[in-house]
């Protein structure tokens, strides 16, 4: 079993859920390592999953949870599956595009850290902000009521032409 696997077993139960201890250690160690990227303002970080584990002072599962959280927004995706300890990997994102994904799964804790001032300017956190909020937002197009002039501009009213 590769490490991904094993962090799928910890943080995941049999059933879909999650497993709420695991958790409440994973997320202020995810936070540390965002608030250290982004106060030292490093988009790009390489090393085995056994040095990165080290160095964000976490077990190397966690490191495969942190990368899982942002695979689809690095620069080059990680091949999670094949992930070993002396893997070398390089994790490596657009700031912007990670603020995005940090709203996309409402991660409050790590899109409202104050370091993201260092990073972004705030009148582009909002407009990221708005614009991520917006992607989700399904808008149907207005349908015509019965006595409406029909769409293909027959003159006709929609119930006698085409909303037949």
């Amino acid at each position: 079993m590769g490490i991904y696997d094993e962090w799928l077993k910890m943080a995941y139960t049999k059933d879909g859920g999650t497993d709420k201890q695991l958790w409440s250690k994973y997320l202020p160690l995810e936070q540390n390592v965002y608030e250290g990227l982004l106060s030292t303002k490093t988009n790009s970080v390489e090393g085995t999953v056994a040095e990165l584990a080290e160095r964000f002072n976490m077990p190397v599962e966690y490191v495969c949870g942190l990368i899982d959280g942002v695979n689809d927004c690095l620069n080059e995706q990680i091949e999670l599956k094949a992930l070993k300890e002396d893997s070398l990997i390089t994790i490596s994102f657009e700031f912007e595009r990670l603020y995005q994904k940090m709203v996309d799964y409402k991660a409050e804790h790590l899109y409202n850290l104050p370091q993201w001032d260092n990073v972004i300017d705030a009148a582009v956190r909002r407009d990221l902000y708005y614009e991520q909020k917006a992607s989700g937002t399904i808008v149907k197009e207005a349908q015509p009521g019965r006595n409406d002039p029909c769409l293909c501009n027959s003159g006709k009213k929609y119930k006698k032409c085409c909303g037949v």
